[in-house]
Protein backbone atom coordinates (compact mmCIF):
# COMPACT_ATOMS: atom_id res chain seq x y z
CA UNK A 1 0.00 0.00 0.00
CA UNK A 2 1.47 3.45 -1.10
CA UNK A 3 -0.05 6.49 -0.15
CA UNK A 4 1.04 9.95 -1.99
CA UNK A 5 0.90 13.51 -0.37
CA UNK A 6 1.35 16.96 0.67
CA UNK A 7 2.05 17.78 4.49
CA UNK A 8 0.02 19.02 6.98
CA UNK A 9 2.20 19.19 10.18
CA UNK A 10 1.47 20.08 13.71
CA UNK A 11 3.60 20.09 17.06
CA UNK A 12 3.82 17.58 20.34
CA UNK A 13 0.87 16.32 22.17
CA UNK A 14 -1.78 16.54 19.82
CA UNK A 15 -4.92 15.97 21.99
CA UNK A 16 -7.81 13.94 20.70
CA UNK A 17 -9.76 17.67 21.77
CA UNK A 18 -8.34 19.21 19.87
CA UNK A 19 -8.43 16.59 16.81
CA UNK A 20 -12.33 16.53 17.31
CA UNK A 21 -13.39 18.71 20.38
CA UNK A 22 -16.10 17.30 22.78
CA UNK A 23 -18.85 19.66 21.29
CA UNK A 24 -18.88 17.64 17.97
CA UNK A 25 -18.80 14.23 20.10
CA UNK A 26 -23.02 13.88 19.66
CA UNK A 27 -22.23 12.28 16.19
CA UNK A 28 -20.42 9.25 15.16
CA UNK A 29 -21.05 10.34 11.10
CA UNK A 30 -17.41 10.76 9.69
CA UNK A 31 -18.44 13.28 6.97
CA UNK A 32 -20.24 15.17 9.77
CA UNK A 33 -16.94 15.36 12.24
CA UNK A 34 -14.42 15.66 9.30
CA UNK A 35 -16.24 18.82 9.15
CA UNK A 36 -14.42 19.84 12.72
CA UNK A 37 -11.29 18.38 12.66
CA UNK A 38 -8.40 19.96 13.80
CA UNK A 39 -10.95 23.23 14.16
CA UNK A 40 -9.81 24.17 17.75
CA UNK A 41 -5.98 24.35 16.73
CA UNK A 42 -6.08 25.05 12.96
CA UNK A 43 -9.44 26.85 11.71
CA UNK A 44 -8.19 26.66 7.98
CA UNK A 45 -7.71 22.76 8.18
CA UNK A 46 -10.82 21.87 6.47
CA UNK A 47 -10.71 24.01 3.75
CA UNK A 48 -6.98 23.54 2.61
CA UNK A 49 -7.02 19.50 3.53
CA UNK A 50 -6.80 17.60 -0.35
CA UNK A 51 -7.60 13.83 -0.31
CA UNK A 52 -4.84 11.99 -0.02
CA UNK A 53 -2.70 14.37 2.07
CA UNK A 54 -0.53 13.00 5.18
CA UNK A 55 -0.76 14.45 8.40
CA UNK A 56 2.73 14.81 10.26
CA UNK A 57 2.97 15.45 14.05
CA UNK A 58 5.63 15.25 17.03
CA UNK A 59 5.47 13.78 20.21
CA UNK A 60 2.51 11.93 21.90
CA UNK A 61 -0.18 12.48 19.10
CA UNK A 62 -3.19 11.21 19.78
CA UNK A 63 -3.48 11.98 23.38
CA UNK A 64 -6.09 12.35 25.78
CA UNK A 65 -9.36 10.44 25.46
CA UNK A 66 -9.73 7.11 24.05
CA UNK A 67 -12.35 7.94 21.72
CA UNK A 68 -12.59 6.53 17.99
CA UNK A 69 -13.84 10.07 16.62
CA UNK A 70 -10.43 11.63 16.63
CA UNK A 71 -9.00 8.77 14.07
CA UNK A 72 -12.36 8.92 12.31
CA UNK A 73 -12.22 12.56 11.63
CA UNK A 74 -8.68 12.82 10.46
CA UNK A 75 -9.61 9.92 8.39
CA UNK A 76 -12.90 11.48 6.97
CA UNK A 77 -11.30 14.61 6.09
CA UNK A 78 -9.55 12.97 3.74
CA UNK A 79 -5.50 12.42 5.17
CA UNK A 80 -4.45 9.19 4.30
CA UNK A 81 -2.10 8.57 7.26
CA UNK A 82 -0.46 9.75 10.19
CA UNK A 83 3.63 9.88 10.78
CA UNK A 84 4.64 11.04 13.97
CA UNK A 85 7.09 10.85 16.64
CA UNK A 86 4.97 8.95 18.38
CA UNK A 87 1.59 8.26 19.36
CA UNK A 88 -0.76 7.39 22.37
CA UNK A 89 -1.48 3.69 22.74
CA UNK A 90 -4.99 4.01 22.36
CA UNK A 91 -5.04 6.14 19.59
CA UNK A 92 -2.59 3.93 17.52
CA UNK A 93 -4.89 1.30 18.05
CA UNK A 94 -7.75 2.87 17.60
CA UNK A 95 -6.71 4.38 14.06
CA UNK A 96 -5.51 0.70 13.41
CA UNK A 97 -9.57 -0.39 14.14
CA UNK A 98 -10.58 1.97 11.81
CA UNK A 99 -7.95 1.81 9.11
CA UNK A 100 -6.30 5.00 9.47
CA UNK A 101 -2.62 4.06 8.88
CA UNK A 102 0.37 5.50 11.37
CA UNK A 103 3.88 5.37 11.48
CA UNK A 104 6.42 6.14 13.91
CA UNK A 105 9.38 8.18 12.18
CA UNK A 106 10.59 10.94 14.12
CA UNK A 107 13.62 11.49 11.69
CA UNK A 108 10.95 11.91 8.91
CA UNK A 109 9.50 14.40 11.17
CA UNK A 110 12.42 16.37 12.07
CA UNK A 111 13.47 16.82 8.50
CA UNK A 112 9.74 17.09 7.11
CA UNK A 113 8.34 20.65 6.38
CA UNK A 114 4.62 21.81 5.41
CA UNK A 115 4.13 21.22 2.34
CA UNK A 116 6.13 18.64 1.68
CA UNK A 117 5.50 15.85 -0.92
CA UNK A 118 5.86 12.11 0.80
CA UNK A 119 5.21 8.65 -0.45
CA UNK A 120 4.47 6.06 2.16
CA UNK A 121 5.11 2.24 1.21
CA UNK A 122 3.93 0.64 3.95
CA UNK A 123 4.69 -2.98 2.97
CA UNK A 124 8.41 -1.85 2.69
CA UNK A 125 8.77 0.52 5.45
CA UNK A 126 9.65 3.02 4.06
CA UNK A 127 8.89 7.13 3.38
CA UNK A 128 10.18 9.37 0.44
CA UNK A 129 10.20 12.86 0.80
CA UNK A 130 10.14 14.07 -2.90
CA UNK A 131 10.72 17.82 -1.33
CA UNK A 132 13.82 17.20 0.07
CA UNK A 133 15.14 13.76 -1.87
CA UNK A 134 15.48 12.29 1.35
CA UNK A 135 14.55 8.43 2.45
CA UNK A 136 13.22 7.13 5.88
CA UNK A 137 13.23 3.40 6.88
CA UNK A 138 10.47 2.49 9.51
CA UNK A 139 9.15 -0.75 10.31
CA UNK A 140 6.16 -2.32 8.15
CA UNK A 141 3.11 -2.78 9.64
CA UNK A 142 3.06 -7.13 9.69
CA UNK A 143 0.65 -8.60 7.45
CA UNK A 144 -2.31 -8.67 9.32
CA UNK A 145 -2.10 -5.25 10.47
CA UNK A 146 -1.67 -4.08 6.59
CA UNK A 147 -5.01 -6.45 6.03
CA UNK A 148 -6.72 -4.49 8.38
CA UNK A 149 -6.19 -1.58 6.86
CA UNK A 150 -6.57 -2.52 3.46
CA UNK A 151 -10.08 -3.86 4.39
CA UNK A 152 -10.93 0.06 5.77
CA UNK A 153 -10.63 -1.06 9.38
CA UNK A 154 -11.12 -4.10 12.07
CA UNK A 155 -14.74 -4.33 11.68
CA UNK A 156 -15.07 -4.44 7.37
CA UNK A 157 -11.82 -7.14 7.81
CA UNK A 158 -14.10 -9.38 10.22
CA UNK A 159 -16.91 -8.83 8.14
CA UNK A 160 -14.68 -10.11 4.74
CA UNK A 161 -13.66 -13.22 6.52
CA UNK A 162 -17.21 -14.15 7.24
Amino acid sequence: MNYIGNVIKYGDNIDTDVIIPARYLNTSDPKELAKHCMEDIDKSFVTRVKDGDILVGGFNFGCGSSREHAPIAIKASGISCVIAKSFARIFYRNSINIGLPIIECPECVDETNEGDKLKVDLENGTIINYSNGKTYKTTAFPEFIQDIIKSGGLMNHIKSKK
